[in-house]
């Protein structure tokens, strides 16, 4: 089962890389993400690992299974019996970039979480692209005087 999001962030490539690699911040501009904590050394690679808590669910470890610069990003975790496969695919476009969200569910039991967890995936990760724009299109002047 896939589920996808696709949006158009006016801001280069280069600004959306940097916010998907900064995962420790996506709690300030994600609302489905409550913390994210590295728990490899950097730089992030194939098979480093993160702890990540969301919203009404246990913590979960993700591993990074794809890193390709200024293209993808992916991560999975095992839960309840399936694989859960999040992607970032990252496009030039005319207006900036094209960020495509990807959540991937395999196993045995993905029919059944299909069924009952497609909607509310569908609407996570949509918020969480929606952060992204909002957070990539914020001037980066401005942006570091927020951090202040």
């Amino acid at each position: 089962m896939r589920v996808e999001n696709r949006i158009e962030i006016a801001a280069p490539i280069a600004r959306v890389w940097e916010l998907t690699l900064d995962a420790e911040a996506w709690p300030a501009f994600t609302p489905t993400i409550t913390s994210i904590e590295w728990l490899s050394e950097p730089p992030v690679k194939v098979g480093s690992t993160a702890r990540i808590k969301q919203a009404a669910q246990p913590d979960r470890v993700w591993t990074v299974t794809a890193l390709e610069t200024e293209s993808c990003f992916a991560w999975a975790t095992r839960a309840m019996g399936v694989t859960m496969t999040g992607s970032h695919h990252l496009a030039a476009s005319e207006t900036g970039t094209t960020n495509t969200l990807t959540v991937d569910i395999e196993g045995l039991l993905a029919p059944l979480i299909g069924l009952l967890l497609r909607r509310p995936i569908r609407n996570a990760i949509a918020a969480e692209n929606a952060g992204f724009k909002a957070a990539a299109e914020i001037p980066p002047e401005s942006a570091n005087r927020a951090r202040s």
